[in-house]
């Protein structure tokens, strides 16, 4: 049996199961609080404990990060890799990976002041999207469906200290259902999917009370997320598709370190199960 390690800073009911999965299968199992951990640049493997496989799970995207970084420093495996993990957790690098590999995604604008995105908006008309190019739960999502909407929330964010409100993430809004499709991918192999229904407002998170039902792995299905899946570089990932009314399937997301709680209701797979496999098959041997 493996020694395997989860990473938290805080525990959800996602590290509740992983952790009561993994301790079934009959593996050396601990939980790790990130914030209690202290690496310096002469800290070497042998002085901690984090066993063969390290899954990590922080809430903080760039706790999570940084902590991976110094993971891989002490050559522990670590799932999501700091590779995979980056590009993730950044939107607009999300967006230029799938387009460069093909992989059909809403149309996205990258700006770099006020000034421009307001012009692009203009420009372009309106509905659009924006978002925070790092940030998850829906949180920063408006969708910007005339000036004066988009005049109120750019002057927010200016009026913000935060250095990544200073990158505006405008994206097309697209004609879909009122849910969207998340997917569960682990290595090469589509787990389980769901459909997030809105209960009536524009986000479709779970989160925010979306509901969850099971939504079919189709053969479509199956291939846009592995192909998602490697435009990121793969690994344990949640994959979030819209159903364009003209276009069909579009990714528009890839998640780190994915929630499951939700899908864990109408999954036909143990998801839990299929992680603490996969970290198996990638731990030290």
């Amino acid at each position: 049996m493996s020694k395997i390690r989860i990473v938290y800073d805080r525990v959800r009911a996602e590290e509740k199961m992983l952790e009561e999965k993994a301790i079934e299968l009959g593996h050396n199992t601990k939980m790790v609080d990130a914030k209690m951990i202290q690496i310096s640049t002469e800290s070497k493997k042998t002085n901690f404990d984090f066993g063969d496989v390290v899954l990590e799970r922080c809430v903080s995207y760039f706790r999570g990060l940084h902590f991976t970084a110094c993971l891989e420093f002490l050559n522990i495996p670590v799932i999501n890799s700091y590779h995979v993990s980056s590009n993730c957790g950044n939107k607009m690098i999300t967006s230029i990976l799938l387009k460069k590999n093909n992989v059909p995604t809403p149309k996205t604008f990258f700006l770099f002041s006020s000034e421009a995105a307001l012009e692009n908006l203009e420009k372009i008309g309106y509905p659009l999207v924006i978002k925070p190019v790092v940030g998850s739960w829906g949180r920063g999502v408006f969708p910007l469906k005339d000036r004066e909407t988009a005049d109120a929330i750019i002057e927010a964010r200016e009026l913000s200290d935060r250095p990544l409100d200073r990158i505006y993430y405008l994206q097309e809004m697209v004609k879909r259902p009122p849910r969207d499709i998340r997917v569960i991918v682990i290595g090469d192999q589509t787990i389980a999917a769901m459909y997030r229904s809105s209960s009536g407002g524009f986000k479709t998170n779970i989160a925010l009370g979306a509901e969850p039902t099971r939504c079919e792995i189709t053969n479509e299905l199956e291939d846009i997320c592995i192909k998602a899946s490697n435009a990121v570089g793969g690994g344990i990932l949640g994959v979030d598709i819209m159903e364009d009314e003209k276009r069909g399937l579009v990714v528009h997301e890839v998640n780190n370190t994915v929630e499951f709680k939700g899908l864990a209701k109408v999954a036909k797979k143990n998801i839990p199960k299929e992680m603490i496999d996969f970290a198996v098959k990638c731990s030290v041997k």
